[in-house]
């Protein structure tokens, strides 16, 4: 099945929208007391004080009846030193925050009936306007009233959120133990391949999977396919993002059946099969236990696509179909040489740091209708959620992420590596260092991410960790030119093709008998013994002694 390998597209199609969550902080006239509520704002039309008490306290103009798209919704007198809150829609937020601002407000409040979204503008605009302009759940509005009725303060701040979390170490041990189990498992299973092939193997080994080797050209293909995605979920997001769920329900749990069938066939019960029949896909008669298990992996994906938005537990299935997702694909799709590698995580490494610190100044300048639809959060990603207690964990957010692209792609070269090793027999040293430098180059990245607090392309750290640590190594091996071209994997075939025909070949001798060669190789293998043998029963050494 290559369902699951057209998903690989959008593993590195997830980039950061410009937006920052913020509270505003509601009160009645003269009570100091009052209740915090979630807002996203986009800092670039103005910044918002991080501390409450530096946040100035202003009256709301409540005028929700309006989305202030012209002059004649201002009211007599306009807003001086008030906020105006005013209903989403019809006009862009650029509109809407200039008719504010020239009538005097301090800032503006948006509800909205979506999902929150960055009220965004372009270049022009963002200098035009100082003052802060932030968006409000419908909910959260309703709320409001209910609460404080009319004469609401309001005090817009943006608290300071630690960009570490201690979920970090959860991701880093999901990401490392992913690209080695990945690693070991596909090179192990690759190498028990090539070497068994003359053994006859049951019925549930031969149905394993087929590996898929990666060319150059289909490298090229991919990258363009990559590029040609983004554009196409930039434009038809909401079209597209449903069916790219449905894929990744599909794949993963194809990827989830992958990983538990190598246990599920060990147990002792469930191995009668089903009756005979001439269903499609059934008439070869699988085993019950094949069945079950097919079923409790659609089941599972199922169970995530319904309640993927409930954020207590959803992350828990997400990251298990995701983890067995990114095995399947390092176990299915291999890289022939360290050329190939090169290649792929090169041009990679040039896509991810385009699209996160060169796209956006171009999609920041951009002009929106107001109405934005990056909304549905696609599951290419694992997700732990925020353990640090924060006022922001009020908001939609509290998730750390990590894309599947930033496993998948370094992975595939410890794959590649752990297959080299086994096939010059270099006790796992490539395997166990590149492995140990996405380790290090994940950590790399937790600093970068904390030093220069904004979102980082994780495989700007990860790809030179990961391939100069490989490359370095066969330098002082002194195994470039066979690890750069995969010459050993060639040799390999050939002389496990050659064994395997000799053995199985056939002697015609002087006077007309035929021996198997392995029969002859053992009556010659005796003979020699008998002929070496000392009167006394040892053998001689090569002295003669």
């Amino acid at each position: 099945m290559r369902v699951p390998e057209t998903l690989i597209w959008v593993a590195f199609l997830i980039q950061k929208v410009v937006g920052e969550y913020g509270m505003a902080h509601f009160s009645d006239k003269g009570k100091s007391k009052g209740k915090d509520y979630c807002i996203f704002f986009n800092s670039q039309w103005a910044r918002l004080p991080q501390d409450l008490n530096k946040a100035s306290r202003l009256q709301i103009h409540d005028l929700t009846t309006s989305v202030l798209c012209s002059p004649s919704e201002v009211p007599e007198g306009g807003f001086p030193n008030r906020i105006p809150m005013v209903m989403r829609g019809n006009c862009t937020f650029y509109e809407k925050v200039r008719l504010a601002q020239i009538n005097g407000a301090k800032g503006l409040l948006i509800v909205s009936k979506d999902r929150l979204t960055p009220p965004a503008g372009n270049k022009t605009q963002y200098e035009e306007i100082d003052i802060p302009v932030a968006l409000l759940s419908y909910s959260d509005m309703l709320d409001i009233s209910k609460t404080f009725g009319k004469g609401q303060l309001v005090a817009m701040y943006a608290p300071n959120e630690p960009v570490l979390d201690y979920n970090m170490v959860i991701i880093f041990l999901m990401a490392v133990g992913t690209v080695a189990i990945g690693g070991y498992w596909a090179g192990s299973r690759d190498s028990k391949k090539r070497y068994m092939k003359h053994k006859r193997d049951d019925s549930a080994e031969k149905q394993e999977e087929e590996t898929v080797d990666v060319t150059p050209i289909m490298i090229c293909v991919f990258v363009v396919m990559c590029c040609n995605m983004l554009v196409l979920l930039y434009f038809f997001y909401d079209h597209l993002a449903i069916w790219v769920i449905r894929i990744f329900c599909l794949a993963s749990s194809v990827g989830l059946y992958s990983c538990l069938w190598p246990f599920v066939r060990r147990l002792p019960f469930c191995k009668c099969r089903i009756p005979e029949n001439n269903l499609p896909y059934l008439h070869k008669r699988p085993q019950i236990r094949m069945l079950l298990l097919s079923a409790l992996c659609i089941g599972v994906s199922i169970i995530w696509m319904v309640f993927r938005n409930e954020d207590q537990w959803a992350w828990v299935l997400q990251d298990a179909l995701g983890i067995a997702f990114c095995l399947y694909m390092l176990k299915t799709v291999r890289l022939p040489t360290f050329k190939a590698c090169t290649l792929l995580m090169t041009v990679l490494f040039v896509y991810d740091v385009f699209f996160v610190f060169i796209t956006p100044s171009f999609t920041k300048w951009a002009k929106y209708n107001g109405e934005p639809t990056w909304y549905t959060s696609l599951p290419m990603v694992l997700k732990v959620p925020r353990l640090n207690s924060s006022p922001l964990a009020l908001c939609d957010r509290p998730f750390s992420l990590l894309g599947f692209g930033d496993i998948l792609v370094p992975g595939l070269l410890v794959v590649y590596c752990h297959r080299f090793d086994i096939l010059t027999q270099s006790y796992r040293i490539y395997f166990m260092a590149c492995t140990v430098a996405y380790g290090i180059g994940l950590l790399i990245t937790f600093v970068a991410l904390a030093v220069m607090q904004m979102g980082q392309p994780a495989l700007l750290y990860l790809v030179p960790c990961t391939l100069l640590t490989s490359l370095s190594i066969a330098l002082w091996r002194r195994e470039l030119p066979q690890f750069w071209t995969g010459s050993g994997f060639v040799l390999s075939v050939n002389v496990t093709a050659g064994i395997q025909t000799g053995l199985h070949s056939t002697i015609k001798h002087p006077d007309g008998r035929t021996t198997k060669r392995n029969q002859w190789l053992s009556e010659l293998r005796r003979a020699l013994s008998q002929s070496f043998q000392c009167p006394g029963g040892g053998f001689l050494d090569h002295h003669g002694n």
